[in-house]
């Protein structure tokens, strides 16, 4: 028998149990395109995680993937000692974020890694991955964009795992949608764009979710940016287009300045001012959904 689970670290447990969702945030992440602003200190992992739990918050998705610093060793005690489910990705950024050597180093055998980082564990941890990330390019797909989508695709294909995919400045979604749903098979459901906040062409949103993929606004820890005042009236509209349950909304933290015990707005800032600001466009039932049901369904694996 085949049952819908989430896999956290601390192992599977059932969709329900997440509670209010973060669908998209960092605890640890390093990047040479950000170079000082790595989030490396657990203590400060922890803090945040308590004061995401202190505002009602049941669950993280940490989009780190391979090679980017995800200190995955270290999930399982700030889960256990937060009372927080964290979800751990594998998968692969654009190459900007990698040396060549690493790169190389993966080549013809990238769909191994992620496949083995999901069903066997991440290194010697012992720690499993619930989630492939992949990300596209600015208004398109280069060579390196395909080659992680189709290793994802193929990984998803043996795991039943979800592909969680970055969209640079939320663009390219239906180029994505196009090679991994129309060329690889991946079937839409299991796809969630990332940054759809970004880029807000009311247009290109409508046919992501009417294709059948979930759109993550997940930026809003990004204090002043340019797009956020708009991400309320993108939610509504879909909302009333009739794709609430293809909704999904996260943080995205990923300098340590943005984290709220560095001063920034963080984790808290989507249970604390998101979810009052969207219940008033949406209600508050609906907001409920998205903070919790949807992601429960979004981030759901077969596993025997």
């Amino acid at each position: 028998m085949v049952s819908a689970l989430v896999r956290t670290v601390l192992g599977d447990v059932d969709p329900r149990l997440l509670g209010l969702c973060d669908a998209h945030d960092h605890l640890f992440i390093r990047s040479p395109r950000l170079p000082g602003q790595e989030l490396g200190d657990a203590s400060a992992a922890r803090a945040e995680l308590n004061a995401f739990r202190s505002v009602g918050g049941g669950s993280v998705v940490q989009w780190t993937p391979y090679g980017m610093g995800r200190r995955v060793a270290d999930l399982p005690l700030l889960s256990r000692s937060t009372g927080v489910h964290v979800v751990c990705a594998t998968g692969l950024h654009q190459a900007a974020h990698y040396s060549p050597e690493l790169l190389e180093s993966l080549r013809g055998g990238l769909a191994e890694v992620f496949v083995s980082e999901l069903t066997e564990g991440v290194g010697p941890s012992g720690v499993r991955a619930g989630l492939i990330k992949v990300a596209g390019g600015f208004h398109g797909l280069d060579a390196h964009a395909r080659w992680t989508m189709t290793a994802a695709a193929e990984a998803h294909r043996a795991t039943g795992a979800p592909i969680a995919v970055h969209l640079e400045l939320g663009t390219g979604a239906l180029d994505v949608l196009d090679l991994l749903c129309g060329e690889l098979g991946v079937e839409p459901h299991r796809v969630i764009l990332g940054h759809l906040n970004r880029s807000p062409d009311l247009v290109v949103q409508r046919q992501a979710a009417d294709a059948g993929a979930y759109l993550a606004f997940d930026g809003p820890s990004r204090a002043n940016h340019a797009t956020d005042w708009r991400m309320p009236d993108a939610v509504r509209a879909l909302a009333e287009a009739g794709f609430g349950d293809r909704l999904l909304l996260g943080g995205d933290t990923v300098v340590a300045g943005a984290r709220s015990v560095d001063g920034g707005p963080g984790m808290p800032y989507l249970l604390r001012r998101v979810g009052p600001r969207l219940a008033v466009e949406l209600g508050e039932e609906l907001v409920e959904r998205v903070f919790r049901e949807n992601p429960a369904r979004a981030f759901a694996m077969d596993c025997p």
